[in-house]
């Protein structure tokens, strides 16, 4: 791969000079340049993702290196200085160019910017940097036992997560949070690096910082990003603080303690308290799967998109997927975040998961194959290759999260058949759950914790000696959470969360994917469905098929605010959110009375 970087450059600058013409007007000249950028860029894609795909299914030295390798060839030509002028030269004359070239242009500006040409020693650096970063995160060994020898017994993520979501136990709990945070130290020196790599790349190409360049994306400033982060939290802040009430006087009771001031982080049933699973009683879902397969998880999730009259999947994505967790003893290793890729963008669609039967990985398939789904539909002629993304990249988890919701929903679960017609449910319990588990709780982790720490990360170069100092600030400021014990600069705590190593810079799009996901899901029950929005099913509904299939469909064609008020009526808000857990505030207000709310 390294020889293909040395000859790229020559190659692509005969070419393009080629494709000028005195005579073409600025549209015929940029559609020239358009035509010509595309013949290189998917298939250098493709050889990249390939390599990713390798790389994080089977972590080894050798697919790290041709990982480094095809990535710097895809670097080379993305980030090349004549590709960046070129670019700018059309762009000058904007005016004279059609929406839809000028949206491809810009497109291919901030890719570019990512991997500018212009310092191709620290490109390098880069690519070569996160692939060593990704091959120790996915490929370390959480140690449960030490001997003499080094380690004596290993434990899976999946395991340290069954335990975190049901022990009893506070001192079981503690020693597997412990275990949890270990690779943080062995993470951080390269997440220095990677910090300084990215900054400069960003700075390159006239970005105040990484952050910035990834903000840029969405059309906006760090500024305006971040403050719609503070009105999301400050909306949200009232509910969040009934739920967190709410929720450590029932863990304190059920551990035998009195009642925290904050919540201690082993408490919780997630290894950074993002979702606080099973703190309502009897609306455990797991037992209901324990005669499902695995495969089974997977093929019914394929059904409810096929239900809506989505196609079925390419028989290439059951050929090529990794989807079920390894087996004891496995030598090979993968990474075990659920993901979705699209390696030709095209219709080479893949699924990286570790699917074993209970609920959260019922709900966690519909949300991949929702990202799967997007890009089969944004995958036509109509949408350019380097606009064939989301609306925005929270689009894409929104999607994801929109099937979630409706996988969750008590009338669904009943015609699949996991739901017995006769077991009852308490839609109020439900709802809290939900508000719990998988949506409320997570916007002071998302909105707050990890937007402003990456936010600091490389806006301010936060320096390497406060960040758990900083990392655990935003813990408790945002998410009233305090760990079992004081966490030094030993440790590195942020560096345990998988985005801030492989997608740093933009952990907003979650929290604004939840209230994405929201608006169209209201949309949905009211205006397509009119169902009860906590009582309704997608399930078969073609109408809702060929709305969400046009929505999907769009791609990056469009401005996303264009987007959400052509499809929703509605600017961005957390009003639909709000809206939606409206009956568990005035559930929590009743529960709550005479309890001191919130933790300041």
């Amino acid at each position: 791969m390294r020889r293909y970087v040395n000859i790229i450059g020559p190659v692509f600058l005969l070419v393009l000079w080629g494709c000028q013409s005195p005579q073409q007007n600025p549209e015929q000249e940029a559609q020239a340049f358009l035509a010509f950028y595309d013949s290189l860029y998917q298939p250098l894609y493709y050889v990249a993702a390939k390599a990713e795909w390798k790389a994080s299914t089977d972590v080894t030295p050798e697919h790290t290196g041709r990982r480094i390798g095809a990535n710097d060839a895809f670097a080379a030509f993305i980030g090349n200085p004549v590709i960046i002028r070129k670019t700018q030269a059309l762009l000058a004359d904007s005016a004279r160019l059609e929406d839809l070239t000028v949206r491809q242009l810009k497109q291919i500006l901030l890719s570019a910017a990512a991997y500018p040409g212009i310092i191709p020693d620290v490109v390098a650096k880069r690519v070569a940097a996160e692939a060593n970063q990704s091959a120790l995160l996915d490929g370390f060994e959480y140690c449960l036992e030490h001997g003499t020898w080094g380690c004596q017994k290993t434990i899976t993520p999946n395991q340290i997560d069954e335990i975190l979501a049901t022990s009893r136990d506070l001192n079981e709990r503690k020693r597997i949070w412990d275990v949890s945070k270990q690779v943080g130290p062995a993470l951080k020196p390269g997440l220095i690096e990677l910090r300084n790599l990215r900054n400069q790349v960003a700075r390159a190409m006239g970005f105040n910082s990484f952050f910035d360049l990834q903000v840029a994306d969405y059309g906006m400033s760090v500024g305006e990003m971040m403050q719609l982060m503070q009105e999301t939290l400050e909306q949200t802040r009232p509910l969040y603080e009934q739920l967190h009430t709410y929720a450590k006087y029932v863990l304190a009771k059920r551990y035998g303690r009195e009642v925290p001031k904050m919540i201690p982080a082993h408490w919780l049933g997630n290894r950074w308290s993002q979702a606080w699973p099973g703190i309502v009683e009897g609306v455990d879902l797991d037992p209901l799967f324990k005669d499902k397969s695995a495969e089974w998880i997977v093929r019914q999730a394929e059904r409810f998109y096929t239900s809506l009259g989505f196609p079925e999947l390419p028989a290439s994505f059951w050929e090529q997927s990794d989807l079920y967790q390894l087996p004891p003893g496995s030598t090979r290793k993968k990474n075990t975040h659920a993901s979705a890729w699209l390696l030709d963008l095209d219709k080479d669609v893949r699924s990286l998961m570790s699917v074993v039967p209970n609920f959260r990985w019922f709900e966690t398939t519909h949300h991949e194959l929702g990202h799967i789904y997007y890009y089969l539909a944004y995958s036509n002629p109509s949408v350019p290759l380097v606009l064939r993304g989301g609306a925005n990249r929270a689009f894409h988890e929104a999607v994801g999260d929109l099937i979630s919701i409706a996988a969750r929903q008590v009338p669904y679960l009943r015609e699949i058949g996991i739901l017995p017609p006769d077991k009852k449910i308490d839609q109020t319990q439900w709802l809290l759950n939900e508000a719990l588990d998988n949506a409320v709780v997570f916007i002071p982790w998302s909105a707050g914790v990890m937007s402003h720490w990456e936010r600091d990360l490389y806006e301010e170069n936060l320096p390497p000696d406060k960040f758990n100092q900083r990392w655990w600030a935003y813990v408790k400021k945002f998410q009233g959470v305090e760990p079992p014990e004081p966490r030094g600069e030993e440790f590195c705590d942020p560096a345990t969360k998988t985005h801030i190593n492989d997608d740093p810079a933009q952990y907003y799009d979650y929290a604004l994917a939840y209230l994405i996901k929201y608006q169209l899901h209201m949309y949905i029950a009211k205006h397509i469905l009119k169902q009860d929005p906590h009582n309704c099913n997608y399930y078969g509904n073609r109408e809702v098929g060929t709305w969400l299939w046009e929505l999907l469909a769009l791609g990056k064609t469009k401005d996303w605010r264009t987007v959400i008020r052509e499809k929703t009526g509605e600017d961005i808000s957390s009003k639909a959110m709000l809206e939606y857990f409206q009956p568990v505030m005035e559930y929590l207000q009743e529960v709550n009375k005479g309890r001191n709310i919130g933790w300041e």
